[in-house]
């Protein structure tokens, strides 16, 4: 009995928490958590820290070690007479070399600098990915909440006009509406069962999209929790100071932090470059020893004695002074330079770009929370239109047309003002977006 009781309550917590309702930001870390593009920047930032490890290790000396043999036959050189021989031998070397760089011009030093800044280029770009899958996910998630919205007023346009031709069949049954008024109505039902079906479509369709966006299983079922953003004037009433006074913020922006970085690359791969025209100093030391025997022949000192005797200690100093080679210096030089003047015209291309960016989508959600309050209000006469002129129709004073066509203004102003409720939610996490907030927190 206990057995079955967990069994039942586990099955109950997990179909709960499938059947859940998902917010906007839970749909959004998600996407993070599970993207596709994520993982690669995870990786290739992964990659910058492994170079980086790398460019520390040169500053460390390198040490090697090896051991040889090998059966001489025929006409050889005697190690111990410095003669030649004719009879066969076995020849055992073993060699531990280290080397560590003095100077290189400073190229070690740029290449950990340049190192370090691929690793921060590196997070910036995984903020980045983060952030446009985010993006990408909030205006998937509009869309359903969209259509969604759709699909009701669809809905109750189907079941208003079920209740409307009841009501007109009813009058015609008492000769106070004419047959053409019956057909007239029931081609409004008709027409709104269609457009339910319609959108019930694209609500589907737009469905898959977001699943497919979070990398959410497509066969699983996936329940929205849809608010829609405050439309009062207090909302954009101070935006104007905060956004303008702040304007981009360039510190904290992802995108123009992959640039930035980019430069500080480019110029410190130009600076190695030069250093390839100074000379290079290096130190170098090992020991190394050797065991030699002629087969077949019981003379000869032992292996422990001939591994001790022959050993030998050396250190040494090597200076490298370039000279020429072939102008390979000069031209990685100048493409070192090149790639550093398009870096920088990169970065001020990409700051101006974000600069009207930022700006243009205050604007619009500064344009769109307007055109909230306005829909609201229009709505309201758009309602009271359609009330007045659909009891005209039922006391013979309006017709059908006159009743289709005030439904159909509400309908639309209804669409709009949702529209415009979503779009001044997306345009809001843009203009955070642009100030370096991190939206899917």
């Amino acid at each position: 009995m206990k057995q079955a009781l967990i069994i039942f309550l586990v099955f109950t917590a997990g179909r709960t928490l499938a059947q859940s309702e998902w917010s906007m930001q839970q749909c959004m870390q998600y996407a993070v958590a599970h993207n596709h593009e994520v993982k690669r920047a995870e990786l290739e930032l992964d990659n910058y820290k492994a170079t980086k490890t790398g460019a520390i290790g040169r500053f460390l000396p390198t040490v090697d070690a090896s051991i040889g043999g090998q059966y001489n036959f025929g006409r050889a050189i005697d190690p111990e007479t410095n003669g030649y021989t004719n009879v066969s031998t076995f020849y055992n070397g073993y060699s531990i070399n280290a080397s560590l760089p003095i100077f290189d011009g400073f190229s070690r030093i740029h290449a950990l600098k340049a190192a370090e800044a691929s690793t921060l280029m590196g997070r910036a770009s995984l903020r980045q990915k983060q952030d446009q899958t985010a993006l990408n996910v909030l205006q998937a998630y509009t869309n359903v909440a969209y259509y969604e919205g759709l699909v009701k007023m669809a809905d109750e346009k189907v079941r208003e006009t079920e209740l409307l031709l009841k009501q007109i069949r009813l009058l015609e049954e008492v000769g106070r509406k004419s047959a053409a008024d019956v057909a007239q109505v029931e081609s409004q039902k008709a027409e709104a069962d269609y457009e339910l079906t319609r959108q019930q479509n694209l609500y589907a369709s737009a469905m898959l999209e977001l699943k497919k966006t979070m990398a959410f299983p497509m066969q699983d079922t996936l329940l929205l929790s849809v608010r829609n953003v405050r439309t009062d004037r207090s909302l954009f009433a101070n935006s104007e100071s905060v956004m303008y006074g702040q304007g981009l913020a360039q510190e904290l922006n992802p995108e123009l932090q992959i640039t930035q970085y980019q430069v500080q690359v480019s110029k410190h791969e130009w600076r190695q470059a030069r250093a390839a025209l100074l000379p290079a100093l290096s130190l170098s030391t090992g020991l190394s020893t050797t065991y030699y025997h002629t087969l077949h022949s019981d003379a000869g000192q032992s292996f422990r004695n001939q591994f001790k005797n022959n050993m030998g200690e050396y250190v040494g100093v090597t200076l490298s002074i370039p000279i020429f080679n072939r102008l390979q210096t000069v031209t990685s030089i100048r493409r070192a330079k090149n790639n550093y003047r398009i870096s920088l015209e990169t970065y001020e291309q990409k700051q101006l770009e974000l600069e009207k960016l930022s700006r243009e989508a205050w604007q619009d959600w500064q344009g769109y929370l307007k055109q909230t309050v306005q829909m609201v209000e229009k709505i309201e006469a758009d309602s009271i239109a359609y009330q007045l002129t659909k009891r005209q129709f039922e006391e013979g004073l309006s017709t059908a047309i006159d009743l289709r066509t005030t439904s159909a203004q509400l309908l639309n102003s209804k669409a709009t003002l949702l529209q415009c409720q979503l779009m001044a939610m997306v345009k809001e996490n843009l203009v955070r977006y642009y100030r370096g907030e991190v939206i899917w927190e």
